[in-house]
């Protein structure tokens, strides 16, 4: 039996009306992602990335092709629930706790204050902040900010995580860390996710499959899916088949730039 994909695109273009005339960010943009895939996208900037999962969560609206998520529109599978998504920066309300932040989607969607609770309580132990419910987001390091932005998306269960550059500001020690805990919560929870990146070694280390993108108008130039094993110690990234698959990506990446 075929599985249905969680994410298909196909064919799908968005141009972006501006002042100065039309931009054409994604073209003939074809892919399926399916459930429990680690998924990252990686391309120069201006690449369309970030558009393409702006267009899955339905905060961007493409203007050809079809996209589907869970065989859903992406209005339909937001109103549905299906995704949470973690933004470049944290985020967090700086006048509510972190338990408040993680709350208040909870609060929206009209989750009782037991519920809240527990799901608060669930999320923040998922993340290794157990203990910091109650401190204000001033009062944490930037990767643990980081770490509460993932428990508030996460905080609704939803099957599909979107992540759009989350540790792109911090620094590399921190950065491997939270590349670390990332996995392990993937291995927990067994989501799909989406994930854009500009770091090579990140994409290579957390991927199931990575897409290489074009510079403007974003197309795909390579689907790589990774031979590593789910199980990934750091030091795998000096292993030949880590450096094989970091090589192709390089490669990919000169190969869109060449069709200027």
């Amino acid at each position: 039996m075929t599985q249905i994909p969680v994410i298909e695109a196909k064919h799908l273009d968005l141009t972006f009306q501006t002042n100065d005339g039309p931009v054409q960010a994604l073209k003939d943009v074809n892919l399926q992602i399916s459930k429990g895939d680690f998924v990252s996208f990686i391309g120069p900037s201006g690449c369309g990335k970030t558009t393409f999962l702006r267009c899955i969560a339905a905060l961007e609206e493409p203007t050809g092709g079809s996209l589907t998520v869970n065989g859903l529109s992406p209005e339909e599978a937001r109103k549905a629930r299906a995704y949470g998504y973690v933004f470049q920066a944290a985020g967090l309300y700086p006048w509510r706790t972190i338990a408040g932040n993680i709350r208040l989607p909870l609060e929206i969607m009209g989750y009782s204050r037991a519920e809240q609770a527990e799901k608060v309580d669930k999320v923040l132990e998922l993340v290794d902040l157990a203990g910091f419910g109650r401190k204000f987001p001033w009062q944490l390091s930037g990767g643990m900010q980081q770490r509460a932005s993932i428990a508030r998306a996460l905080a609704f269960d939803a099957d599909i995580l979107l992540m759009d550059e989350p540790f792109g500001a911090l620094d590399e020690i921190v950065r491997d860390h939270l590349n670390e805990e990332l996995l392990k919560l993937w291995a927990r929870t067994e989501k799909t996710i989406g994930f854009v990146t500009h770091s090579i070694p990140e994409a290579v280390y957390l991927s199931t499959k990575i897409v290489v993108m074009s510079p403007r108008p974003g197309r795909i130039t390579d689907v790589i899916e990774s031979p590593l094993p789910k199980e990934r110690p750091l030091d795998i990234r000096d292993s030949p088949e880590f450096l094989e698959i970091a090589h192709r990506v390089r490669e990919g990446l000169r190969a869109g730039h060449a069709y200027d």
